[in-house]
């Protein structure tokens, strides 16, 4: 097996090319205290969130190139997370505002153990009502990686707008990430979730699933490889499961192996999967022989870990996300 890097940021000297991110941005409002219910709570704080937006700032935060393309109500909330979008560095010229419905609300339960519940509020909300004569499919095309989720799929219009933007992503020789991003009280039944998401599963380039997402996809042991090779296909060029503060497994055509995590003072584990992914995807944009080349792809994932790990030492996703010194800091102290 190839050996890790020695704490230097991966492929620094290339500069990145364009990652756009399509789908959902909304305020999550976490509970103040840790391990007690919605109900229990005495009160909230706020963040946003929404994952395909916190790749795009995670990214940026850590000096890459990235925009948004989602639709927000055009509310208070809404325009304080384009705001916030911006002042994090992210291209907002895919945004819209929708006067007649309302930017997507969650209310987030913390278990004691950082691992969260939610509970949504999005009937319509303005990310569900993008349509497809709304994309901005330049600058789309000009992305060199086009990356979203699974929950724009759930509904139209925002689900043509979806496989349009994918569309035009692919005829432009675009990389596409998926990071299906499971959210099982969004969907109208389980079957209903796993045959959404399965849709477009082999349109993607590279995907990223946690173990968690590998058991309810495949209903089977995440750990027994056999189950994650039934999510492979001919065409992929890369499949990541994340295998939370045990780090990740990876597969290509070529090789496959894992990598370890980092143990961290775990507060709130909103957002981790978004730093890994930001911090993937911002690699990928900038070389992505990483597909091919293993010692390379360890060291980038090793990053990613980093990343994903420090992103759940606070609470919030955005707020958490690392800086390039931060996370090059935990790698230098070592792994679990």
């Amino acid at each position: 097996m190839a050996p890790l890097g020695d704490g230097v940021a991966p492929a620094a000297a290339a500069a990145p090319g364009l990652v756009v991110s399509f789908g959902e941005m909304l305020i999550d409002f976490v509970p103040d205290v840790a391990g007690v219910s919605l109900a229990e709570s005495g009160g909230f704080v706020k963040a946003p969130g929404g994952a395909p937006a916190n790749v795009a700032c995670a990214i940026s935060k850590l000096g890459g190139s990235s925009a948004f393309v989602g639709k927000f109500g055009d509310d208070e909330f809404g325009h304080m997370l384009v705001d916030i979008l911006k002042k994090n560095g992210v291209n907002a010229d895919g945004c819209l505002f929708d006067q007649h419905a309302r930017t997507a609300l969650a209310f987030v339960t913390l278990k004691s153990n950082g691992e969260r519940e939610f509970m949504f509020y999005r009937n319509p909300s303005a990310d569900m009502l993008l349509t497809e004569a709304e994309l901005n499919l330049d600058l789309i095309r000009r992305a060199r990686v086009f990356h979203y989720g699974s929950i724009s799929l759930i509904t139209e219009p925002c689900r043509s707008a979806h496989m349009a933007a994918m569309r035009a992503a692919k005829a432009g020789g675009i990389l596409c990430s998926y990071d299906p991003n499971v959210r099982l009280p969004l969907w109208p039944s389980e079957q209903a979730a796993r045959d959404g998401i399965m849709s477009i599963w082999k349109e993607a380039d590279f995907i990223k699933v946690s173990d968690d997402e590998v058991a309810f996809l495949t209903q089977g042991d995440a750990n027994d490889e056999k189950n994650v090779l039934s999510l492979w296909f001919e065409g992929l060029k890369l499949l990541i499961v994340t295998d939370g503060e045990k780090g990740c497994r990876y597969f290509t055509k070529d090789f496959k192996g894992s990598v370890p995590g980092y143990s961290v003072n775990t507060v709130d584990t909103t957002g981790a999967g978004d730093a890994f992914v930001g911090s993937l995807l911002l690699n990928v944009s900038k070389d992505d022989s990483i597909f091919h080349n293993e010692a390379k792809l360890r060291e980038v994932l090793q990053f990613s870990n980093a990343c994903g790990a420090i992103c759940t030492t606070q609470k919030g996703a955005i707020p958490a996300l690392p800086s390039t010194a931060a996370a090059l800091e935990l790698i230098s102290k070592g792994s679990n």
